[in-house]
């Protein structure tokens, strides 16, 4: 059934009415207000990315958390504070302001270092506001106690992401504290058999500057880099080698490539792989590891045997 032509164009007019009586009701869009002239500027809403602070999470972005937001002094004063930290505050609360051996608590996780902005927190706690927990009065004038708040949140700012340990500190130990002395008798005593100061560990403390590296190498027999490869910089290791004699007399040397209860397999000096059937004792087989000295020095190395040689090793430049 066809609708007439007059009701059609009825609904049709009040569809439209209906649209623009919508479009009549719409709010416009705010326009910005310009403030009248002479008015204070206000700044803008702080947000992410505001502050000055030095830490930064990957790459060059924004800084990205509180502790990154805050604005940081000028780089005296922080070194000053870091000065003033070493001296007075760190035997108890850390090189690396994480806990120090006198029991204080670690700064990078303290409330009060957390929401201190300048030092207005800490200057209290300095003069004595929890001296009955454990914290005494320090005598320290209000510029120092400025000094190393800003100090401490250089160091919280610099970590990569919130909740990651900012770079520490704390020095690296210095693991030289033995007697060069002893150290050369019991090289001379223990070790000279298979090793000399002169010959292949002439200049071992200049391929190997890190005493920490050196000391694991030589108590390791040269084992550093696991599974049986040496630490760069230090003496060749020589191979296994494997003797084998055979009962008409026979024998047949090289670098050892496997041994177990049924058989024995060497390689020549020419390359050639030789492999022997075991049977008890026959052939005789001598195995010798240039790293078995080591090994077995192990069990008899006190903790000063190792700090000397240490010491010791570490004047052959």
């Amino acid at each position: 059934m066809r609708a007439p032509h007059g009701l059609l164009a009825a609904v049709i007019t009040g569809w439209v009415g209906v649209s623009v009586l919508v479009a009549d009701q719409a709010p416009a869009p705010q326009q910005p207000q310009t403030p009248p002239a002479g008015a204070p500027q206000q700044p803008p809403p702080a947000g992410r990315g505001q502050g000055q602070g030095q830490g930064r999470g990957r790459g060059q972005g924004p800084a990205t958390f509180p502790a990154q937001q805050r604005t940081l002094a000028e780089q005296a004063v922080i070194d000053r504070g870091r000065g003033v930290y070493a001296a007075t505050c760190s035997s108890c609360h850390g090189a690396d302001l994480r806990g120090g051996q006198l029991g204080g608590p670690n700064l990078l996780r303290s409330q009060v270092m957390l929401n201190d902005q300048h030092g207005e927190l800490l200057l209290p706690i300095i003069r004595g506001s929890r001296a009955e927990r454990g914290m005494p009065p320090l005598p320290l004038p209000d510029d120092d106690v400025t000094a190393v708040a800003e100090f401490i949140h250089s160091v919280t700012a610099s970590a990569g992401r919130q909740g990651s340990p900012p770079p520490s500190e704390a020095p690296p130990p210095n693991i030289v504290v033995g007697d060069a002395a002893a150290g050369q008798a019991y090289f001379a005593a223990k070790c000279s058999t298979c090793h000399s100061p002169t010959g292949d560990l002439q200049g071992v403390a200049t391929r190997i500057p890190d005493p920490k590296t050196l000391q694991n190498l030589w108590v390791s027999g040269g084992a550093v880099g696991g599974r049986g490869r040496g630490a760069a910089g230090g003496p060749a290791r020589k191979p296994v080698t494997v003797t084998v004699t055979q009962p008409d007399g026979q024998k047949a040397e090289g670098r050892l490539l496997r041994i177990d209860h049924f058989i024995v397999t060497l390689a020549e000096a020419d390359g050639t792989i030789r492999s022997f059937r075991r049977n008890g004792d026959s052939p005789k087989v001598v195995v010798n590891d240039p790293v078995e000295p080591h090994r077995a020095l192990l069990a008899t190395y006190t903790e000063k045997d190792i700090h000397d040689v240490t010491a010791y090793l570490v004047t052959l430049k």
